[in-house]
């Protein structure tokens, strides 16, 4: 597999099989995504990976959390999603696009909300991954070191492609960030970013069809002194 095919055939895979994945190979993903760009060599990326016992307590208190209040709001120190109504229109155009196209691959129309809870639930169970990731980032760091992160998670996507595996980024955890931030035991100046779902996907069910649209690249590229 070359880069340009694991670019395109990566997803958001949202249901895996349980098929284990050793400490030795995880650890040979994360320790090749090492390499991914990192201004002035800061790596301010830290990563938490869950699996076995260690990852059935971080659903335990999903579960706590959620059943006291489904509806809590996400914290807002770096909220995972803009103020849409300050915005461009057509970023949340594409957010909803994409959620009805899941949906409607589901089966499950607009007017089930209690399916449509209860599969966004499915987020906060790794869509049933045998290992989960959080990121880790000092909070102290600039916007650049944010789309360092964001290199760090996506080369792990494309390694994890590379490998016959398929991963969700999950900033959904966002809504879990205290608790999760006590349970890990981290230092105050740390916050967990986002999750990551990592496993073998499961190629038979529905929801690992979805392909999700992209904007042609007449609207987001522009091309000066060719």
């Amino acid at each position: 597999m070359n880069v340009t095919q694991a670019v395109r055939q990566r997803i958001s895979t949202r249901a895996f099989l349980d098929t284990p994945i050793s400490q030795e190979d995880l650890g040979d993903l994360l320790a090749t995504a090492q390499r991914s760009p990192s201004g002035g060599n800061l790596q301010p990326w830290r990563t938490i990976a869950v699996a076995g016992a260690a990852r059935d307590a971080v659903i335990e208190i999903a579960n706590k959390v959620l059943l006291a209040d489904p509806m809590a709001v996400v914290p807002q120190e770096r909220p995972v999603y803009p103020d849409f109504k300050q915005i461009d229109p057509v970023y949340d155009v594409r957010r909803r696009r994409v959620g009805e196209m899941m949906y409607d691959t589901l089966g499950i129309p607009k007017e089930d909300k209690a399916a449509r809870m209860a599969w966004f639930f499915r987020n906060y169970q790794f869509f049933g991954a045998p290992v989960g990731l959080f990121f880790i980032i000092d909070t102290r760091m600039g916007y650049g070191q944010w789309a360092h992160m964001g290199m760090y998670m996506q080369t792990i996507a494309l390694l994890a492609e590379e490998r016959g595996w398929g991963t969700c980024m999950q900033e959904c955890w966002a809504r879990l960030r205290v608790e999760l931030h006590a349970h890990f035991g981290l230092s105050e100046t740390d916050m967990l970013y986002s999750g990551m779902s990592i496993g073998c996907p499961d190629r038979s069910a529905p929801v690992n069809t979805l392909y999700a649209e992209r904007a042609e690249p007449s609207e987001v590229v522009r091309f000066d002194g060719f």
